[in-house]
């Protein structure tokens, strides 16, 4: 069972510092130095990003954009493609009995 971590944003981060980009092959890029702050402000190992499965670094930072997007933050094309995606793998098998 996946446990939750209390994350604090530092005010000085915004959601555009992690420079979200997609390479040819359709791999997602970003800058670490923000999560890296983002775990200094949290008291957060930054290995459970770093070196754990990338569900965990992409859990925050889907959430960290909804968060961003309800403040009235720029919606951003790569995290938009990251949501649903993460929507996508989350949905229960399509189909059903008859």
């Amino acid at each position: 069972m996946a446990h939750a971590i209390k994350v604090k944003i530092p005010d000085s981060l915004d959601f555009s510092d992690l420079k979200l980009a997609r390479d040819n092959d359709g791999h997602i890029s970003f800058d670490w130095q923000p999560i890296d702050s983002i775990c200094t402000a949290s008291g957060i190992n930054p290995a459970v990003f770093r070196d754990m499965p990338e569900d965990n670094v992409s859990g925050l930072i889907i959430q960290w954009y909804g968060h961003h997007i309800a403040d009235g933050g720029d919606r951003d094309p790569i995290a938009d493609e990251l949501l649903a995606e993460v929507m996508l793998e989350d949905a229960p098998a399509l189909g059903g009995t008859q």
